[in-house]
């Protein structure tokens, strides 16, 4: 969408704040565009094919994982962004980016190497996202990292401590000034709630741990599956529940495209300007968001807490932590490059290595490290 098309408070690519080193436009693509390229062949994203979304990596080939998750967020931030006329590009851009820095084993992962980094400051997948398109990847010859756009990186770091905004610089003192990212950036993060939830509830049907008369209590879910059943009485349940989970996330995002108009409208929102200083702008409706609550507390009392995936996230951590222990104890124990970084800070060269496997990376290298075989 050119310019000319974009809403007045849209994030306009040629008004982009810019990047840490500088670079020469790119003939025939917006600044965004080339961010989002440039996410695309890194080798973080790639990784993301074999991070878990719920499921480990291993115990099936059909659940979505971290890549799949990120390409369905970018999908429904494209549809919201069309229709509210903002950019495309940086929506996806954000959208594509927000889980780089995601362990292995999905929360539990991140959970676990957080408990190991509390002594060292912590771990927290949105600042390590940041942490790899802005240090990490090391694909171009000028810069390390991948050298984005102030207003991808932004999008990046939804949510930030106040003590962690102060060392971030220029891209953290939005959480110092309480004001708000781009509505593209807000698109992404609303993007991602309704992508996880309801593939979540697809995945948790597939894999059996919940049952259409568990979700037949929750109302979004059951008001959808209702009109699939009245519509289609003959249709095989496969069909039926994804026909389901198609309808709700339609329904989801009319509602937000509904809610946002009248948001911009009521806080009479005239520039990229105002959208910083107004509340946030992309939200549901108040009787949507108590619905999506309603699901969202099902899921994590039937799905989350579920006794098979409790006994997956109990490996989970045990893995993470036998690595995070063996590495700080012997930092000859990793690969030459984190060596090098762990002279200079050890711990957070660890955490890195970690949260850059996959799933079954990091159950090879603990078995490396841990199992005794006989020859």
């Amino acid at each position: 969408m050119t310019n000319m098309q974009l809403a007045p408070y849209a994030a306009h690519w040629q008004q982009s704040r810019g990047r840490k080193i500088h670079e020469e436009s790119p003939p025939g693509r917006s600044e965004f565009q080339r961010d989002r390229d440039r996410i695309i062949h890194s080798s973080a994203f790639r990784r993301l094919e074999y991070k878990t979304q719920v499921f480990v990596n291993h115990e099936g080939d059909l659940f979505r994982t971290r890549l799949t998750h990120s390409i369905e967020v970018a999908q429904i931030g494209r549809s919201i962004a069309r229709r509210l006329r903002l950019d495309e590009d940086l929506v996806e851009a954000v959208s594509l980016a927000h889980d780089l820095g995601h362990t292995p084993f999905g929360h539990a992962g991140q959970e676990a190497l957080n408990d190991c980094m509390q002594a060292y400051g912590g771990f927290e997948h949105n600042l390590q996202s940041l942490r790899v398109v802005d240090m990490l990847e090391e694909r171009y010859a000028a810069f390390d990292g991948l050298n984005l756009c102030f207003e991808t990186r932004e999008g990046i770091l939804k949510h930030c401590a106040l003590d962690k905004a102060a060392e971030l610089g220029e891209v953290g003192e939005r959480f110092l000034q309480n004001k708000r990212p781009t509505m593209e950036a807000q698109i992404a993060n609303l993007a991602d709630e309704i992508a996880y939830n309801n593939h979540d509830v697809d995945d948790g049907l597939r894999s059996g741990l919940i049952t259409l008369e568990q979700l037949a209590s929750v109302r979004l879910f059951s008001l959808h599956l209702q009109q699939v059943r009245d519509a289609y009485p003959h249709l095989a349940e496969r069909r039926v529940i994804h026909e389901t989970v198609r309808r709700m996330i339609n329904t989801l995002i009319s509602d937000v495209i509904s809610q946002t108009e009248k948001n911009l409208e009521a806080n009479a929102i005239q520039s990229l300007a105002d959208v910083r200083q107004a509340p946030v702008l992309l939200a549901f409706s108040a009787e949507m968001q108590e619905l999506n609550r309603e699901l969202k507390a099902f899921l994590r009392t039937n799905l989350y807490r579920h006794y098979r995936v409790m006994r997956m996230s109990a490996k989970a951590r045990r893995i993470i932590a036998d690595l995070f222990n063996a590495f700080m104890e012997d930092k000859r124990l990793l690969p030459p490059q984190f060596q090098y970084a762990a002279d200079h800070e050890h711990a957070r060269a660890v955490a890195d290595y970690i949260a850059g496997m996959t799933d079954r990376y990091a159950i090879r290298e603990h078995r490396r490290l841990f199992a005794v075989e006989e020859s």
